[in-house]
């Protein structure tokens, strides 16, 4: 079975974006076809790149990219579960990102995107720019939830946008299952 890497973007105290992820990692591991791994970039702690030399290289330094790298090397497709802030991606998941090379290559990545009116739409068109150029696939079906804020009941502060979104997450880990299948060769693994 391919492990998929469902990795929280968000790392700010008071963040909603848990909940996010959440919903997301009932919906993939109701979905069966990936062993799910959740990653949250709060708990990896990723300081601000602090490697000395280029990433390319995997000549890592420091214990947290040493850490990092064999986290992302397990994974076989990601989900980046992201807010947007100022028309671009958290620059948490940025960093996070740029700290590795290789260990990225040839794997395809969702998004599960969240925010207002464009909900976080502008966040993923940024990070497909990012990930195509680490030969990653990024895939064209998504989830995308507007007013994100509204999907929290107030009881229970459980998180769910609805019946729409849970079929775009059954089809956004359909290609991804695909894609994940089809690029394992130029993984050699």
């Amino acid at each position: 079975m391919l492990t998929l890497h469902v990795i929280t973007a968000s790392t700010r105290e008071g963040r909603k974006g848990r909940g996010v992820a959440e919903w997301f990692l009932a919906q993939a591991r109701g979905h069966g076809r990936f062993a799910i791994d959740d990653v949250d970039l709060a708990t990896v702690n990723l300081p601000m790149l602090d490697e000395p030399r280029h990433p390319r290289l995997g000549q890592y330094e420091h214990e947290h990219t040493r850490r990092w790298s064999a986290i992302v090397d397990r994974a076989d497709a990601f989900v980046f579960v992201t807010p947007e802030y100022n028309y671009s991606a958290p620059p948490s998941l940025t960093n996070a990102i740029d700290f590795l090379y290789r260990e990225w290559l040839y794997k395809p990545v969702g998004f599960v995107s969240y925010g207002g009116v464009a909900a976080g739409t502008r966040s993923v068109q940024i990070m497909k720019l990012t990930v195509t150029a680490l030969k990653m696939m990024p895939m064209f079906e998504a989830v995308t939830i507007p007013f994100f804020a509204q999907h929290f009941k107030a009881d229970t502060g459980a998180f769910d946008p609805g019946e729409i979104q849970a079929k775009a997450a059954v089809a956004m880990l359909d290609e991804l299952l695909k894609w994940a299948n089809a690029l394992k060769p130029l993984r050699g693994t």
